[in-house]
């Protein structure tokens, strides 16, 4: 009796090396879960499995039950992304948002929109220019960050409800422990930390506008570092995560 198959398209976020010729891959679902599944003999030479299931590639793959994690018995390319796997400035800005992926990603917990949103971006890195693939990446991070449910607040204090002004070249009070911007009136009574106000406002622009819109405003490499750097802080005091391909964009000196 033929083994059940079923047929699923598919983000490649993560390979794991699993005896001497096969793989473990994670993939992220069109419904936003994250999955599993062994490729065998994909790390044989001359395999097909090798280009049809790297990172970044979006394909469409037939799944069987294994007695462990399920198998992939076909898979097809249908985007390979290929550029941000061999321009090493491409690689460095597209790889965290993967990593996000990854590490934020649940298996059998579906999150609308995510795989439609990690595509978008993908498809704007792949035909921006240098200096634009770490806004994208920023927006995408801060996006995330909404999606899941740690939005932060940039322009209202966390404790009280106030509005706080945010104008280019000011300091504001905000408190990464509380999730956002904290008034005048509630500094004494909640941790705080100064940041710019103008970074501030970029987390805010980010959020709101989508992935093309980001790649042609063409943002400033400052201001997207800046971003980029609130986004590390972020990752690490609300979801407790340390992302190194984080670590590595924005310690490397690429940009």
């Amino acid at each position: 009796m033929a083994t059940p198959t079923k047929s699923c398209r598919v983000l490649v976020v993560r390979k794991t090396k699993l005896r001497e010729t096969d793989l473990i891959i994670a993939f992220l679902h069109e419904d936003g879960s994250l999955g599993q599944a062994v490729a065998r003999g994909a790390r044989k030479p001359g395999n097909t499995f090798a280009s049809r299931l790297e990172y970044f590639c979006l394909a469409d793959v037939l799944i069987a039950k294994g007695r462990g994690l399920p198998i992939v018995t076909e898979a097809r390319c249908v985007n390979a992304h290929a550029r941000l796997r061999e321009d090493v400035l491409f690689n460095a800005a597209s790889s965290p948002i993967l990593d996000a992926l990854a590490k934020c990603g649940q298996p059998d917990l579906p999150v609308p929109r995510l795989f439609d949103m990690a595509c978008a971006a993908l498809d704007e890195l792949r035909s921006c220019q240098e200096d634009d693939a770490p806004a994208i990446c920023a927006a995408f991070l801060v996006k995330l960050f909404a999606m899941l449910g740690f939005r932060p607040r940039v322009s209202t204090c966390v404790s009280c409800g106030a509005q706080v002004p945010l104008e280019h070249g000011a300091w504001r009070d905000f408190s990464f422990v509380e999730g956002g911007a904290v008034c005048v009136d509630c500094r004494s009574h909640v941790q705080t930390q100064r940041i710019e106000a103008t970074t501030l406002l970029w987390v805010q622009t980010l959020l709101g506008q989508p992935f093309a819109h980001v790649r042609e405003s063409h943002v400033p490499l400052q201001a997207s570092f800046a971003v980029l750097h609130f986004a590390h802080q972020w990752f690490r005091e609300h979801m407790g995560l340390n992302l190194k391909s984080l670590n590595f964009l924005l310690t490397s000196g690429l940009f």
